[in-house]
């Protein structure tokens, strides 16, 4: 059965007595989470984003949940499709749930402002790309009070366990930061973190725009462009995205596109100054 790793490493945890935890990406899985939510108790779950200051997106965040109960049957359809990526399992000791949350609160900010991201430890994917990377000796800074992880890989289970669980401040240059990312993920994660970037900093606009456009789409179109320009640092990124919104129709001007024989800096460089100039910040 391709769910028998994981049911042998949470009976094997158990025996052991540690508490087992399910680490949800709950905006693509609501059923699960309400089925969950609704057969929990108050404190046998935390929302991660709620009590942050990106609270706003606490619904769409990921949420963790203990599982007291051997042969807990709420999570079978989750580990029979592992490929839907719906998030990992950790052991604790037992009531240390919090600390874990705490933890992930201190890692969740990439960056930053005005380039700030989120960091998607929820998702196995990046889980799996970490775990892959990191030395053994930076796992206790990477997987905080966390014991063992369980998680799929993309072919396969696996099983992580941390040598030496417990509190750990943020590395000042986190190596886990630095693994390399696939160009499939990071395109998907850059969407996502700039739907979320919408949502907590220009969410009145991000509404008007989803009256004309489907948000998804017309996301992808702007990153899309931003390749094809060759716009991919984050202030660029950034300022074609919110350009993009606060332009009429949510369509950018004809002396936006790319003259022949400009490089992406000198393309960058004039249309920032022209948009400087029309919105009255500078002179040409």
């Amino acid at each position: 059965m391709m769910d028998a790793l994981p049911h042998q490493w949470m009976t094997e945890l158990r025996r052991f007595g540690h508490e087992i935890c399910l680490v949800l990406d709950s905006a693509n899985e609501r059923e699960t989470r309400r089925l969950l939510l609704n057969s929990s108790q108050f404190e046998q779950y935390l929302g991660v984003y709620s009590g942050t200051h990106i609270t706003a997106l606490a619904d769409a965040g990921p949420f963790i949940f203990t599982l007291d109960q051997p042969g807990d049957r709420r999570i079978d359809e989750l580990l029979e499709h592992p490929q839907r990526n719906w998030g990992w399992l950790a052991s604790l000791p037992k009531s240390d749930l919090r600390k874990l949350v705490s933890h992930w609160h201190e890692r969740l900010i990439i960056g930053t402002r005005p380039h700030q991201a989120l960091y998607r430890f929820h998702d196995n994917r990046v889980l799996a790309r970490a775990l892959e990377h990191l030395p053994v000796e930076a796992y206790p800074a990477y997987l905080g009070p966390a014991i063992s992880v369980c998680y799929w890989n993309g072919t396969a289970w696996k099983t992580v366990f941390n040598p030496a669980p417990g509190t750990y401040p943020v590395p000042d240059e986190p190596l886990w930061l630095h693994t390399p990312i696939p160009p499939p993920q990071a395109k998907e994660i850059r969407r996502l973190n700039a739907h979320r970037y919408f949502l907590a900093e220009h969410l009145k606009a991000y509404v008007r725009l989803a009256e004309l456009h489907d948000p998804d789409t017309w996301l992808r179109d702007r990153l899309a462009l931003a390749d094809a320009w060759g716009w991919l640092e984050p202030e660029q990124l950034e300022f074609l995205l919110t350009q993009s919104l606060q332009a009429p129709a949510f369509t950018l001007a004809p002396h936006w596109q790319v003259r022949p024989d400009e490089s992406a800096t000198e393309h960058f460089e004039r249309v920032r100054q022209a948009a400087a100039f029309w919105q009255g910040e500078t002179s040409l």
